[in-house]
């Protein structure tokens, strides 16, 4: 750690040192490019141990750094260089700000004595040039350009603790080459973390509100990042609960735990909701409630007592009174536990997980549900599990219990199709797990190229596509609800499976029967190296969604 007393050394050094030492940070993603070089560079001959990986396009970097986070529970970094490559971030960025992640976004521009005089990729807003600070600071928690190399110590300090505190999200750094390059021995900067701690007044509120069973907790993103999953154990089995979880949140309780009754949304089990019919009270951990948990529920929670341990109250009606718990979740969570004491409360009997309407293979028809039986059975209790939203991401929130000691990461926010690829090579960086990928071709053909960086660093990765040469979750739409006419949504057929063609080093296959992807996976389990297999679906196949599922039994019974 540099001192006063050190020779002054570049900016770019100094950023990549504090953030390595001081941070923690121990990878750093990205794509090469003029404005960025010195960072990378700065990376190369550090002497922390920070690495920099090479993504293949920017959105995927800074969805790494996402779930790097996310399963790592360390601090990540991305680095971008100005015009085309930091437009790219931008989605990834956004997913980041709404699902509360911390990643901090290095982001390259041209020499400031260029700036307003045309210079390349100027994004400086001055003459009539784009102004980045502009673009990122509604999707960061911190946006700041660096210009007085004397206090980049400060800048970075408080960008990281912008990003750690709450509500967490992206720190954007802007970058002008030249100040990249200037030398400095501007010292560094602890950022000065406040620790969080229980709100234990709103706790005893809480635990008075508590007397009505049974309890139904309704558990969401907040908890993992808080990393507060053994005190929501704690807490359910010391109230007695159901434990239902949403989409993005299958991993912070045991799916096979006998209080589990699903995961809720639009996507979830039937159980959740008649658990809800049968609760009294409702106790949202961890989440506001939004629409993409709510699908299906929003007319439940009538006459019922709610209360919510998290920052903000849950999107309810807005005559439904809230007693909220907003303190720091995992002291709130264990202070609550250690009140009510006593052993263990059994819950009240349930009957289990329950799946909505879905297709079984027969003979070819092969169906989602059995090749997502066939993963599941190979995967490891502490694995990485990573999906994309759309009919792929609906099928294995439904079909595919999380792992009991794993990750199982869904981008709800702002991620978009393709998110899963970059989010995979992040998560098997932070924990060295096997991590399996679960993706449509609509989002192989947007960011599979992917594939060649979990290649280039050999990591431990089993790519499932789910190829049906359509986006299958419009298709659907437009067959329901627009009467099926336009063909915008299928697709002259690839195949994903020949990855070997151009990876030599890849693993892949094309199978379509259940049978060929057994023999796949039990073929290449153990090995620590890239997998790739195509699995052939057909577009028809509506997933476990009940706004497709509603119109599709309405018009088969009219």
């Amino acid at each position: 750690m540099s001192t006063p007393d050190d020779p002054p050394r570049r900016v770019a050094d100094h950023i990549v040192d504090q953030l390595a030492t001081v941070a923690g940070v121990r990878h750093v993603f990205g794509v090469h490019g003029a404005n960025v070089e010195d960072l990378f560079d700065a990376v190369f001959r550090s002497s922390a141990p920070v690495e920099a990986v090479v993504a293949k396009h920017e959105f995927s970097a800074a969805a790494m750094a996402d779930a790097y986070h996310r399963t790592g529970n360390r601090l990540a970094a991305v680095m971008a260089t100005s015009g085309g490559g930091a437009l790219n971030l931008v989605p990834a960025l956004g997913e980041a700000y709404a699902s509360e992640v911390p990643v901090i976004a290095l982001v390259g521009q041209p020499p400031t004595a260029l700036e307003g005089r045309g210079a390349f990729q100027d994004q400086s807003g001055l003459g009539g040039a784009m102004d980045a600070q502009a673009l990122f600071s509604p999707i960061s928690r911190f946006c700041e350009r660096v210009e007085d190399p004397e206090t980049v110590g400060d800048v970075v300090a408080r960008a990281v603790r912008a990003a750690l505190s709450e509500p967490r999200g992206p720190a954007v750094l802007l970058l002008p080459k030249d100040v990249q390059q200037a030398k400095t021995s501007s010292p560094y900067a602890e950022p000065g973390l406040t620790p969080g701690r229980a709100a234990a007044g709103a706790v005893g509120d809480a635990l008075a509100a508590l007397t009505a069973e049974p309890v139904l907790i309704i558990a969401g993103g907040g908890v993992a990042r808080a990393d507060a999953r053994a005190e929501l154990a704690e807490f359910a089995a010391a109230t007695g609960a159901w434990v239902a979880v949403e989409p993005d949140a299958r991993d912070v309780f045991d799916n096979l735990d006998p209080r589990f009754v699903g995961s809720v949304g639009a996507s979830g089990h039937p159980s959740v909701r008649r658990a809800l019919d049968q609760a009294a009270t409702c106790v949202f951990v961890g989440t506001r409630f939004p629409q993409m948990a709510r699908g299906g529920l929003e007319d439940g929670l009538g006459g019922k007592t709610i209360v919510c341990f998290g920052r903000g109250a849950p999107y309810v009606d807005d005559g439904a009174p809230v007693l909220l718990v907003d303190g720091e979740l995992r002291a709130d969570l264990r202070l609550a536990a250690d009140r009510i004491g006593g052993p263990p409360r059994p819950c009240p009997p349930h009957p289990g997980v329950e799946f909505l309407p879905h297709e079984r293979t027969e003979g070819a028809r092969i169906a989602c549900r059995e090749v997502i039986e066939e993963v599941a059975a190979v995967i490891p209790d502490d694995a990485n599990v990573i999906s994309d939203a759309g009919n792929t991401g609906c099928a294995v929130m439904h079909f595919l219990p999380a792992p009991s000691r794993g990750r199982c990461l869904l981008a709800m926010g702002m991620g978009g199709m393709g998110f899963s690829f970059g989010a995979a090579i992040g998560a098997a960086l932070a924990n060295g797990r096997r991590t399996f990928l679960l993706a449509g071709d609509g989002s192989f053909l947007m960011h599979g190229l992917e594939v060649h960086t979990a290649v280039e660093y050999d990591l431990p990765i089993t790519f499932v596509i789910f190829n049906n040469n359509a986006h299958a979750a419009c298709l659907s739409r437009e067959e329901l609800f627009y009467g099926g006419d336009s063909a915008y949504s299928r697709f002259r057929p690839s195949d994903p499976g020949a990855g070997a063609a151009m990876f030599p080093a890849l693993r892949s296959a094309t199978v379509a029967t259940l049978e060929e992807l057994h023999d796949f996976l039990a073929e290449t389990g153990e090995s620590r190296s890239p997998r790739l297999v195509s699995v052939e679906v057909r577009p028809e196949e509506l997933p476990p969604y009940l706004p497709l599922l509603q119109p599709a039994h309405l018009a088969a019974n009219r």
